[in-house]
């Protein structure tokens, strides 16, 4: 208990909480245990409670310390706990609190300068790679570092690896006395170096407390209530930090859903979270099922998802209940190829895009990042802006850097103005215009700038007096913490990628064996069920719109010899014409395109585009495709971008072959939107008729 009296806690703090959440918010300092469905509310949970425990005086705000995984997760835990009016409570990334801790008791303990981080740590690698006789390709670098991080997180030394790894049945990038030797070699070289890896971070801050008395004490002192959130991603080496920060205490709160279990392959594990009551039996256990993200729809088929598991332990099964109104059902489809699933599903969301769908609620999830560039390809046709999940970040964008450095100025001396009328005075310099340009480069760039407003808006509907210098901080925080604000765009990215994020309208594409589940996940046993959990983890990013599909073969032409996902049987509604079909044979009964020539139907992109079957001949006027070509070329290089995101090649021929007469000929034609109509659809039409002229 902190000193002074108990304070009654704000009131109307706990109101709109559902019994579940209120519970968990409520319950008496100790161990609790919050089992916590997809979608449950968990964040607001935690932050109701951190902001309980201060406002009732059971403990003062800087003597909480709550951890997550992402950045991104502990960016919005601050900001919810700013708007219920707690100050000075940390809410951090494992790595980012204990970094902080090292290098506070590094002088301390050590003595000298705190070693540097090491940001990425495949030069290291390479060399004791090539000091162990091993090859030196990017592909096996990137194995070895993943391979010696979780034998870190999972406190294995290079002497124990190669038993450990053959217990564990690793499918290690090398020989397990080969990668032990790459491990202790990259050791060495890091320790000569006097650099950290980010998981010496935790290595060294659990050495600190677990050898040092005084400095224990003295953290122990600090810090008097932990939360922990995702508590089924724990690996071994958090779980003994956690350990040496509670000091054998138990104020602990963990929060985590079993069933959304990813990670085991960096050495995470659901034990902790399941066996918590075992370690604590006075625990209070909170059940969160009611789902407040996904319809009812999304919600039954998620359930039938995890419901199908073997082998679920107690803890994990959570049944979900969809407490929204009644949306449209799941829809699941297949394709012959998959640059004709993703023309498909580039339609759907154009179609969303008109219907009032924002770009940044929709999503395209995927198992691996391969599969991305057919994606990126149809939405560039499309003219649907996209965002690839974990390709340049925001706060390194050029636009962004600018406006910062502007902004910065601003705040020395800032004008006497209300918040975002400064904010959108400073970046009105900068390139933010009162209206967006059309499209293309430009809109990206004022999306981006736009949403530093958005930013400004949100910090002064919640902090009173909110000012410029404020702002500022406010933004260099979240480029720390790598928490950018939403900009308008569709989102890719793996299943992986999209854990703790939602979207109104979610794309599951490539459900075919071998993608999902992975084809290297074998047998029937654990590694097929986190498969499963992925799975399950972006059928519950959904709020809304969900879509299902896969192909039977990569390429156009290809041999189908591609079958839907296992995961998929059971879930297809019986109507369904894939859900009578035979394995590796495409579905009949689904509406084709058809040729424009001869009637008869279009199969692959090509056809779709063109709007013509390949046995009919082609009408190509080719002077005309000569001069679309020109125009293209000169028009890419204003635009300071490869041709093909101006128009395809297939997108030219179909003009030349179509020569459309006006924008609704224009629009009429496959992979062209109204976006692209509108950008180049006047000079393509200029083309055209100087063609007839």
């Amino acid at each position: 208990m902190v000193d002074g009296p108990v304070r009654t806690h704000r009131p109307g703090l706990l109101d709109g909480l559902d019994p579940e959440q209120r519970a968990a918010a409520v319950a008496p300092r100790g161990p609790v245990c919050v089992l916590a469905g997809a979608g449950t509310g968990k964040t607001r949970t935690i932050t109701h409670r951190i902001a309980h425990l201060v406002g009732a005086g059971h403990v003062a705000a800087g003597q909480v310390l709550a951890v997550t995984f992402t950045t991104r997760a502990a960016g919005e835990m601050r900001t919810r706990l700013r708007a219920l009016g707690v100050e000075g409570a940390q809410a951090l990334t494992f790595h980012a609190a204990a970094r902080r801790q090292l290098r506070y008791f590094w002088p301390r303990v050590i003595g000298d300068r705190p070693w540097d981080l090491l940001e990425g740590k495949l030069r290291l690698v390479g060399q004791a790679a090539n000091r162990a006789g091993l090859g030196t390709e990017p592909e096996l670098l990137r194995d070895l570092a993943s391979e010696i991080e979780w034998a870190k997180a999972s406190l294995v030394s290079p002497e124990d690896y190669p038993a450990v790894a053959a217990r564990a049945q690793r499918d290690s990038p090398a020989a397990p006395p080969q990668v032990a030797e790459v491990y202790r070699a990259y050791e060495k070289l890091k320790n000569s170096a006097q650099v950290l890896d980010f998981d010496d971070l935790l290595l060294h801050t659990t050495a600190i407390l677990e050898e040092h008395g005084e400095v224990a004490r003295e953290f122990r002192d600090r810090y008097r209530c932990f939360i922990v959130d995702e508590y089924q991603d724990v690996t071994p080496l958090q779980q003994r930090l956690l350990d040496a920060w509670l000091g054998g205490r138990d104020d602990l709160t963990v929060v985590g859903d079993a069933n959304q279990t990813i990670y085991s392959f960096g050495g995470a594990s659901p034990r902790p979270l399941l066996e918590f009551t075992r370690r604590f039996p006075e625990a209070t256990v909170v059940r969160l099922e009611r789902d407040y993200r996904s319809t009812p729809q999304v919600v039954e088929l998620a359930n039938k998802v995890i419901g199908a598991a073997r082998n679920r332990p107690a803890g994990s099964r959570l049944r979900l209940l969809g407490q929204r109104p009644p949306g449209p059902e799941p829809r699941f489809a297949e394709f012959e190829d998959e640059p004709t699933e993703a023309a498909a599903v580039a339609a759907r969301i154009r179609a969303l895009l008109d219907s009032g769908v924002a770009a940044s609620g929709i999503a395209i999830l995927y198992r691996v990042n391969a599969q991305s560039e057919v994606y990126e390809q149809a939405l560039t046709e499309a003219g649907v802006p996209y965002l690839v999940r974990g390709g340049e970040r925001f706060f390194d964008r050029r636009e962004i850097r600018q406006a910062m450095a502007s902004l910065r100025t601003a705040a020395a001396d800032p004008p006497p103005t209300e918040l975002v009328t400064a904010v959108r005075s400073v970046l009105s310099r900068v390139g933010l215009t009162e209206q967006p340009p059309p499209g293309g480069t430009a809109k990206e760039r004022w999306d981006a700038l736009l949403s530093l407003v958005e930013v400004a808006e949100e910090l002064a509907a919640t902090v009173e007096g909110a000012d410029l210098p404020r702002y500022v901080a406010e933004l260099e925080q979240r480029a720390a913490a790598q928490h950018p604000p939403t900009v308008e765009g569709v989102t890719l990215a793996s299943l992986h990628a999209a854990k703790g994020l939602e979207w109104d309208a979610v794309f599951l594409v490539g459900l075919a064996e071998g993608t999902v589940p992975i084809l290297h996940a074998d047998g029937d046993g654990e590694a097929i069920e986190e498969e499963r959990r992925l799975f399950y983890v972006g059928v519950t990013r959904a709020k809304e719109h969900l879509w299902l599909s896969w192909s039977l073969s990569r390429h156009p032409g290809g041999k189908r010899h591609r079958r839907r996902s296992r995961f998929l049987y059971g879930l297809l509604p019986e109507h369904h014409p894939a859900a009578r079909a035979p394995r590796g044979q495409p579905s009949r009964g689904a509406a084709k395109p058809r040729c424009r020539i001869c009637g008869g139907p279009v199969l692959d992109t090509m056809e779709i585009k063109l709007g013509r079957c390949r046995r009919c001949p082609s009408n190509v006027d080719e002077e005309l495709l000569d001069r679309l070509k020109e125009w293209r070329g000169t028009r890419a290089k204003e635009l300071k971008v490869p041709p093909f995101v101006v128009f395809t090649d297939a997108t030219l021929i179909a003009i030349a072959e179509q020569q459309p007469a006006d924008r609704g000929g224009l629009v009429a034609i496959s992979g062209i939107g109204p976006n692209k109509a509108s950008r180049f659809g006047d000079d393509v039409l200029a083309v055209v008729n100087s063609e007839r002229d």
